[in-house]
């Protein structure tokens, strides 16, 4: 696999020549100023390709060039939206940039409740706390309908046994302050959005207003609207995609569950299935999250793996751990439901030279002092990018692929 590391831009506070020192071969990254709905140009495009091949690395995957509310949902203004992408797309082919990760998640990208959640060692991971995340969607936001969803909730069997989210909702509300309200719109709506070129920025004033309208752009959007307008987005966009080598891989939903009652559409193994014969060009294919995917207890993270690994044209190698209560944490690369020493013999089977990232890591040693992005440590990506290179390497000697010590002697 090509070991690759989510980067920022310029600014990021990792910088290039650290990533290099760590054996990261390729750079998966965005035009992150470019406003959401404007087309990338070849200029912009070359300027951050030449910028990170001056330090020795390529960039490997786009992540994301996004797609925009009114595609999913379907607005008045999605054709339009459609050719701008298309023209991104033609721009980054010739700029030799062929792997596209993008979602279809309506509104939020991807949630957790607490970004600092402490390990037993001392460390910390993002974690999902259904209570608070319900708390949430009820007092803070206060979704329509969202007292009587939760009330119905219920976890996959095996876990939460008894459990009352709702109660647990209801129970916090007696606890809870405004500076502790503040933090948790932060850490759903904010910090795991903002830095992602998304629909919510750190400087937003009134972030849940804003919420709020971008919920009630899908109040009739359904699981099969959201298909159908995924589809149409994919047959639209597949000639350019066949035309100029470009490889569309789709990341499941984060966390694979249903949230603040907006459909979810890629969760599970029918739907991967679903998405994959509704468009069957092999430009349409799948960034397999493994982290994603393990934090739904009813997912076999390895036998979708087996099922869908030649339609992967990109790997996000991380774990979940789901608690006996239903809520779930990032756990080790090496424990957790995904199993990654066994995805890892999976994917270099099918094709050794697909782009993996770590993409989430503890926080350690002082990573929480630094700025970094929520989940985007650097000295807990560092560790995870050892133990998945060691995992690499072990299985390549195994398969009898040769394997490249990286940042040597070149």
């Amino acid at each position: 696999m090509e070991k690759t590391w989510r980067w920022f831009g310029k600014n990021d506070k990792i910088t290039l020549s650290m990533l290099r020192q760590i054996g990261v071969e390729g750079i998966v990254t965005a035009l992150h100023d470019v406003p959401l709905g404007e087309v990338w140009t070849r200029e912009k495009i070359r300027d951050l390709r030449e910028y990170i091949e001056g330090y020795g690395m390529r960039w490997s995957v786009v992540e994301s060039l996004p797609v925009v509310e009114t595609i999913k949902y379907g607005g008045p203004d999605r054709d339009y939206q459609i050719e701008v992408y298309k023209t991104s797309l033609r721009n980054l082919a010739a700029e030799g940039i062929h792997t596209i990760c993008y979602n279809f998640m309506p509104v939020l990208d991807w949630a957790r409740t607490d970004l600092l959640h402490e390990n037993p060692n001392g460390s910390s991971n993002l974690y999902f706390n259904y209570a608070e995340f319900a708390y949430f969607d009820i007092y803070i936001l206060k979704r329509p309908g969202a007292r009587e969803e939760w009330a119905s909730f219920r976890f996959p069997e095996g876990y939460g046994e008894g459990r009352d989210v709702l109660a647990e909702a209801d129970a916090l509300a007696k606890t809870m302050t405004p500076e502790k309200d503040h933090a948790l719109v932060e850490n759903i709506v904010i910090k795991t959005q903002g830095f992602v070129s998304g629909n919510f920025k750190e400087d937003d004033e009134a972030p849940i207003q804003k919420f709020r309208e971008f919920l009630a752009l899908y109040k009739d959007i359904d699981k099969a609207a959201l298909r159908a307008n995924m589809k149409y987005f994919l047959e639209a966009i597949m000639p350019v995609c066949e035309e100029c080598g470009m490889n569309m891989c789709v990341h499941p939903d984060d966390p694979p569950i249903e949230v603040l009652g907006l459909p979810r559409i890629v969760r599970t193994e029918e739907d991967i299935r679903w998405f994959l014969d509704a468009v069957p060009s092999k430009h349409n294919g799948l960034t397999f999250c493994a982290g994603s995917l393990s934090a739904g207890a009813y997912n076999d993270v390895v036998a979708m793996a087996r099922e869908f690994a030649s339609r992967t044209h990109f790997v996000h190698l991380r774990s979940c751990h789901i608690f006996p209560n239903g809520d779930f944490t990032e756990a080790s690369h090496l424990g957790g439901r995904a199993d990654i020493i066994e995805l890892v013999r999976i994917f270099e089977k099918e094709n050794p030279s697909l782009p993996m990232r770590v993409d989430h890591g503890m926080t350690m040693l002082g990573d929480e002092t630094r700025g970094y992005n929520a989940g985007y440590s650097f000295l807990g990506r560092m560790f995870a990018m050892g133990q998945v290179q060691g995992i690499i390497a072990t299985v390549d000697r195994e398969l009898g692929i040769p394997y490249k010590q990286p940042g040597f002697f070149d």
